[in-house]
């Protein structure tokens, strides 16, 4: 790909996001298309094979702080200023003047050698024109897998097995892309660097070279596996530590265990999608337990101590207060999940009044005499008065 290639692509456009997008949006916008266009979920379709390589392409440079400052004001210098590439000293549209050669022919400390160290950075190929570089290190991509836990598991912590399909050297070449006994050649064009000079007249860019992709290697006699590529698919189970306090849609991100890097590169990143089975009893309310539990008419309005269930525990004594009404929460402090800082969350304890289905003569005698000895004015009246005066 040329430099010029490289600098009209639109990578915001690519991940669909505005310029001003913060990294976390540039990931997540990554990680969306990513998954969308993966060729293991797609395979055989070569438009989102594509698709997924410009995905890849865009969140390369646009992940990294430093090549996206470099990619931002390259576009701005020779994109929005000079609507494009003019050409060797030529123009292009707009009656704006751009002359490459003038901006590349200054003198030391001049606009050439600020622009020459721009481009230099941008593509990791050093700051001095017509030179040829070896492929840079490439980190590998991330992946994602899933798992589900059990409640208690989800609020302790716990360590999982997770078995992974990632990209790796095949395992037929050992990554070399040639059939077993033949060996690649160094590729003539480029003499192994990977990389070739494009003359644009007065200045040279470098770029992959394209007889050999920027691999520096010719195959002659491709694997008949991975068809010369030299990548294929590598299974292996690890161990996942799931921290304490997980909640239900979490990702937890395991650092260096994603897919193998290329040339020398780090692995990528495991992110670990985590869903919670709900509990019969319990729930949860960011780093607190909450549970639901019932109560008499007389314990709520005559006050009781109360026997209170608690996760993987002994029930607690609760003291429920006289005239304590229906949906009021109480709070047990250092019975919910665990916190970062090593301390545990409250245990939510809502009361719940049970109202009796049936009534003896007996029970049904003493609650109309509870009713005569405690009447008074009718409740809803003024609730009636302020709906009607709406």
């Amino acid at each position: 790909m040329s430099t010029k290639d490289y600098l009209e692509k639109d990578y915001y456009a690519v991940l669909g996001v505005p310029k001003n997008a913060t990294p976390e949006d540039i990931k997540k916008a990554y990680r969306k298309l990513a998954r969308q266009y993966h060729p293991d979920a797609n395979p055989g379709n070569k438009e989102a094979e594509e698709k997924f390589k410009g995905v890849s392409e865009a969140y390369d440079v646009l992940s990294d702080a430093k090549r996206r400052k470099e990619y931002d004001e390259a576009r701005t210098l020779f994109g929005s200023a000079a609507g494009g590439f003019a050409g060797t000293g030529g123009h292009r549209g707009g009656g704006f003047n751009f002359d490459l050669g003038d901006l590349f022919s200054g003198g030391t400390g001049g606009s050439g050698d600020r622009i020459g160290d721009l481009f230099g950075g941008l593509f990791n190929r050093g700051g001095g024109a017509r030179t040829t570089t070896t492929s840079r290190p490439r980190r590998g991509q991330d992946i994602e897998s899933e798992v589900t836990l059990a409640f208690g598991e989800a609020v302790d912590g716990t360590t999982v097995s997770l078995r992974l399909t990632t990209a790796a050297a095949c395992p037929a070449c050992s990554g070399t892309g040639a059939k077993a006994g033949t060996t690649p050649r160094v590729c003539p064009t480029c003499e192994g660097t990977g990389a070739a000079s494009r003359n644009l007249g007065n200045f040279a860019f470098s770029e992959p070279c394209r007889d050999c992709r920027g691999r520096g290697l010719l195959v002659d006699d491709p694997c008949p596996v991975c068809e010369g590529s030299g990548r294929g698919k590598s299974t292996r189970t690890i161990q996942a530590r799931i921290p304490a306090g997980v909640g239900d849609g979490q990702r937890i991100r395991i650092k260096g265990k994603g897919a193998p890097g290329e040339s020398g590169g780090p692995a990528g990143d495991l992110y670990v999608l985590v869903h919670v089975k709900p509990h019969r009893v319990f729930g949860r309310s960011g780093e607190n337990l909450t549970v639901n539990v019932p109560v008499t008419f007389p314990e709520a309005a005559l006050g009781a101590e109360i026997k209170v269930p608690t996760l993987k525990g002994m029930p607690v004594t609760l003291r429920i207060p006289e005239g304590t009404p229906n949906g009021r929460t109480f709070r047990v402090r250092g019975r919910g999940t665990a916190r970062k800082d090593g301390t545990k969350g409250d245990l939510l304890v809502t009361v719940q009044v049970a109202v009796p289905q049936h009534l003896d003569d007996k029970a049904r005698s003493a609650l109309e005499e509870f009713r005569d000895a405690t009447e008074g004015p009718d409740l809803r009246e003024e609730l009636i008065k302020q709906a009607r005066s709406e």
